[in-house]
């Protein structure tokens, strides 16, 4: 039995990884702020991960095989954790993301999102304890549990017969499921290989792909209305390439899905009401 650690971990893939962790046989503890409790069986640890002598004191002497970091933004959080898991961490796992490539859309707020995330990544590749960066593609599925909304951005214009606004020409991106995501970033802490990994199922998409994919699922035609350049578009529409490249983690051994064959589930759940515990 493995002992984790997850940081973060209360919603959306962050909670099937804790509970995917946890119906292995392993023990694991969630660390958050108290907003919300774990799932039955898993552990609860509250602290707020920037108040360094609350998280010593939550911690406690434990130590774990493994940590897995759901909520590491920026350089400051990385060297808090870099000081406070030296010794008592086998392994660190950072859930990153494909914008420390190239943030898109390219606003002050997105740069400054990917400038974090890539510095902590190069505070905590320096760490005492071997470290992964998991740089995940844009995450899909789960209905209202997909907070971001950008999938029900398409299904409901579409849906509605409503124009898609699209660059006049669209360039692939990556997705990925929200239930791959989980089991890749299981995959990863239990593996042994270091530094950082592209997670994207294969088969990426440009947004006119996605649409008519999402059009053949709800049955209807999509409509776009072409925007100019440097004007803000529909959430996955890109004016360069913004795919991600996952033949390491392949390599590595873990065998993708393919995103085509997942998403129009995705859609359904989209499509679907909100149930009342979502309301």
């Amino acid at each position: 039995m493995r002992n984790f650690l997850v940081i973060g971990g209360s919603r959306y893939f962050g909670r099937r990884l804790v509970t995917s962790l946890r119906d292995a046989g392993d023990r694991v503890t969630v660390l958050n702020r108290g907003s919300a409790a774990p799932p039955p069986g898993v552990g609860h640890l509250v602290a707020d991960r920037d108040d360094e002598a609350r998280l010593r004191t939550a911690l406690g002497r434990r130590s774990f095989d493994v940590v897995v970091d759901q909520v590491c933004y920026m350089p400051r959080q990385a060297t808090l954790a870099r000081r406070v898991f030296a010794g008592s961490a086998g392994r660190y796992v950072m859930t990153s993301t494909m914008e420390v490539y190239d943030p898109a859309p390219p606003t002050p707020e997105a740069a400054a999102y990917a400038r974090g995330k890539r510095e902590a990544e190069a505070e905590l590749t320096d760490a005492e304890f071997p470290f992964v960066a998991v740089r995940s593609a844009h995450v899909l599925g789960g209905g209202p549990a997909e907070f971001t909304g950008r999938l029900a951005h398409y299904v409901e214009r579409i849906g509605a017969g409503a124009p898609v606004d699209v660059h006049e020409a669209p360039h692939p991106t990556s997705f990925i499921h929200h239930h791959e995501i989980a089991d890749f970033l299981r995959w990863t802490a239990e593996g042994s290989f270091t530094g950082p990994v592209d997670a994207a199922s294969d088969g990426a998409l440009t947004v006119t792909e996605l649409c008519e994919l999402i059009g053949a699922r709800l049955g209807r035609r999509p409509r776009y209305r072409t925007v100019g350049a440097g004007a803000p578009a529909s959430p996955f529409s890109f004016d360069r390439d913004y795919a991600l490249d996952n033949s390491r983690a392949t390599e590595l051994g873990y065998r993708f899905t393919r995103t085509a064959d997942w998403l129009p589930a995705a859609v359904t759940e989209a499509a679907r009401p909100p149930s009342r515990a979502h309301v």
